[in-house]
């Protein structure tokens, strides 16, 4: 069958005589359609981060003739991605990635809950950008050169592979894998999924990391012995910086970007035989579209800040550095 014929004949059809009348080139790479990325006539680089919108709930014989306009009507475009099937139906969500943050806003503001036909709400927000993958069911004897061969063999922008004892099996590990992007991350995703790959006997099993497993990975890392402390492996927290210092610095980053001042939590999760207290911590920003978390270690050191008040100041520097990175 070609791709007009069987399902949705009528809807693949007007799609083509779109592209005709708009002279628009739409690109299917790997279960995904493509517009844009840059579109035509587009000058200077890609967006900043924090510019792309997810779209969640829409029927299966909706193309882009029908979207693209729609989400073009707020804002300006730099990309569009329709996740397909094999069939031609696509498979209920996409992303809209606009030219600024801004334009991003009027788009969710505009289209969640938007009906696109009676009885069909479609879900608009912030893409969780997610780039980190796990993977289940290795050996315990996989070593970590063996793992990154394999993903490196068959995947596209890997940052880094990181290998961990199954918390829920004995004598197994899995890897979390962590891309460059979150394309990146998801074509890999699906590339691990349909090959059947295998380490050995075992077969790889694939999924986003899930944020519940992440914590539990992170409760589990190595505590900070003695001689990590003297070699000043955790996070130093100088004592000439104060959580004042830090807040007027994120207060001017936020307001130049007009976002408002984070809100913070942490809390005391482990304490260790030498007095080191680990903290969970993280930031709300009213305006930025995640909330910012972490742990750290805290050293037993009594003299001048409180280990709240030092879990605080760590926290404080991070979300200053993603802000940073981000905005």
């Amino acid at each position: 069958q070609t791709w007009t014929s069987g399902v949705n004949e009528a809807s693949k059809m007007a799609l083509l005589a779109w592209e005709k009348e708009t002279g628009i080139e739409l690109v299917q790479i790997n279960g995904q359609r493509r517009y844009g990325g840059p579109p035509p006539g587009w000058v200077g680089g890609p967006p900043p981060p924090g510019t792309e919108v997810y779209i969640a709930r829409l029927p299966q014989d909706v193309y882009e003739n029908a979207l693209i306009p729609l989400f073009q009507s707020v804002g300006k475009l730099y990309e569009f991605r329709l996740m397909m099937t094999f069939s031609g139906l696509n498979r209920g969500f996409a992303y809209a990635r606009y030219a600024s943050r801004q334009d991003a806003q009027s788009a969710i503001a505009a289209f969640h809950r938007f009906q696109l036909r009676q009885g069909c709400a479609i879900v608009v927000c912030w893409s969780t950008q997610k780039r980190e993958l796990v993977v289940n069911g290795l050996a315990a004897s996989v070593s970590q050169q063996q793992l990154e061969a394999v993903l490196q063999r068959v995947t596209e922008g890997i940052h880094s592979v990181t290998l961990h004892a199954s918390p829920s099996r004995k004598h197994a590990r899995l890897a979390v894998l962590r891309y460059r992007s979150h394309q990146a991350a998801a074509l890999a995703k699906k590339t691990l999924m349909e090959g059947n790959l295998r380490l050995g006997e075992a077969k790889m099993r694939v999924d986003w990391l899930d944020p519940h497993l992440k914590q539990k990975l992170q409760l589990c890392e190595e505590e900070p012995s003695s001689s990590r402390v003297q070699g000043g492996e955790s996070l130093p927290v100088p004592p000439s910086l104060s959580l004042q210092n830090v807040l007027e610095c994120l207060h001017t980053l936020c307001w130049k970007h007009h976002l408002r001042t984070p809100l913070f939590m942490t809390k005391c999760v482990q304490v260790n035989p030498n007095g080191w207290q680990r903290f969970w911590y993280q930031a709300e920003i009213p305006g930025f579209r995640v909330p910012i978390h972490g742990f750290t270690w805290i050293s037993p050191d009594r003299q001048g800040q409180s280990e709240h008040e030092k879990a605080n100041v760590v926290a404080a520097l991070h979300v200053l550095r993603v802000l940073s990175e981000s905005l």
